[in-house]
């Protein structure tokens, strides 16, 4: 059986295009569905290279979360999977470290790797202890993605053991009860917000973490729990409870505290219009042809008394009659002319026709590697001039790179990697 200590270590990129400034780093990630695979996937667009463990019983169930796209081959796979895998290298491997061959996989992988990454919860079950990982790399990042937070850092036991979806962490987090109308019940964010929320602290926790390693040589544990997360996007809600005792109330569409700041019925559909502070509401007051002095910012838009105050009321009455009686196209134009923000609400059949879109290459083509189809999506976020990011391959077909991996990684031989499929160790 081969040791991870007999077994040198390969820089990377080994497999994944040289691309991007994370180019020479290696994530690894283990669990699944969705925050933890969506964060290595935004370091992918960037060129670290991903290298994506799932379990041979079937892989990530979030190549099957419905609705599905299906190949001209049969086989299909989730629409979500095809936007948030690309890039990523997938490799089959049992994760359960009590068995001897699998541990020294998954060691030898650690050993390569610059952060490893997880969402399981409960790695003491497997095996898998920080303490060890640090052993076999000490200069590894160490990224735990769960609901509540580990009990290393705090908190109750029992809660840090909980599972969690994007769902538990917007009520834990006091979000979920900020968002809907005010006599209705709360407003879930969707599709999947605080998942997609965690997955950028958790990127910035590991280049974080990563930065201070290559300066120290020094790697380290970093907790990202999902109710943490969301709780950084509540703005004032704690601060105004907990030093005034003043509890937010949800307030809908409507921005509780300026005017107009809201979502608005058009003849055709719905058009945003937003105004923040004097200057702005100076310029809407004049498309709108009305007098400052009467529908001045003080008078309706300076505060939650003053848009809620007879003539804010008015105000807002005027604004809703006329884009009533406008396109939304007509409104989002007119208001631009003044230079006020506005902007119809746009669904996918406006995005993927949108010149500005199009000519920021926001909808890009590539292949997905499961139904072997052309697919449209959506392009890298952000945009670099020196060092930018791309899309070299689309979602990985299940465990379509462990041979490579094992091979060109790991050093394994052939005879050796026929042995751990044979054990199921992978697929």
């Amino acid at each position: 059986m081969k040791k991870w200590e007999d077994v040198k270590k390969v820089p990377a990129p080994a497999i994944a295009p040289a691309f991007g400034p994370l180019s020479g780093m290696r994530v690894l990630t283990t669990g699944g569905h969705l925050a933890m695979p969506y964060a290595a996937t935004m370091m992918a667009d960037f060129g670290a290279e991903v290298f994506y463990i799932e379990r041979p019983g079937g892989g990530d169930p979030y190549r099957l979360f419905s609705p599905f796209l299906t190949g001209e081959n049969g086989q299909k796979v989730g629409a979500s999977w095809i936007q948030d895998a690309r890039n990523r290298l997938s490799i089959t491997l049992e994760t359960n470290l009590k068995v001897a061959e699998a541990r020294e996989v998954f060691f030898t992988l650690i050993k390569n790797s610059d952060v490893w990454m997880e969402n399981v919860v409960w790695t003491d079950k497997l095996g898998i202890k920080d303490e060890d990982l640090l052993k076999v790399n000490p200069a590894l990042v160490i990224i735990h993605i769960s609901g509540y937070g580990k009990a290393k850092f705090g908190g109750i036991p029992e809660l840090c053991d909980r599972g969690s979806f994007d769902v538990i962490g917007q009520a834990a987090s006091g979000w979920l009860t900020l968002n809907g109308d005010p006599d209705g019940p709360p407003s879930r964010g969707n599709p999947g917000l605080n998942d997609y929320v965690s997955s950028m602290f958790a990127v910035f926790g590991a280049l974080s973490g990563y930065i201070h390693a290559q300066k120290t040589g020094q790697g380290q544990v970093i907790d990202v729990a999902q109710f943490e997360a969301q709780s950084k996007f509540i703005a004032d809600y704690v601060v105004l409870w907990a030093n005034e005792g003043i509890m937010r109330k949800r307030s809908g569409n409507k921005q509780f505290n300026v005017q107009p700041y809201n979502i608005f019925k058009a003849k055709d559909k719905e058009v945003v219009v937003g105004v923040v502070g004097p200057a702005v509401y100076a310029r809407f007051i004049k498309a709108m042809d009305l007098d400052p002095n009467v529908y001045s910012f003080e008078a309706c838009s300076s505060s939650p008394e003053a848009v809620e105050s007879e003539v804010g009321r008015e105000l807002d009455s005027i604004l809703r009659k006329w884009i009533s009686e406008h396109t939304a196209q007509e409104v989002e134009e007119h208001m631009s002319k003044f230079k006020v923000p506005a902007q119809v609400v746009v669904d996918a059949e406006d995005i993927v026709n949108s010149k500005h879109w199009l000519d920021r290459q926001d909808i890009i083509e590539y292949e997905d590697q499961t139904t072997k189809r052309k697919v449209k999506a959506v392009g890298i976020v952000p945009k670099m001039d020196k060092t930018p990011g791309q899309v070299w391959r689309g979602a990985p077909a299940l465990g379509q790179d462990t041979e490579a991996i094992l091979t060109k990684v790991c050093g394994y031989s052939a005879e050796e990697i026929a042995a751990l499929r044979e054990k199921g160790i992978i697929l």
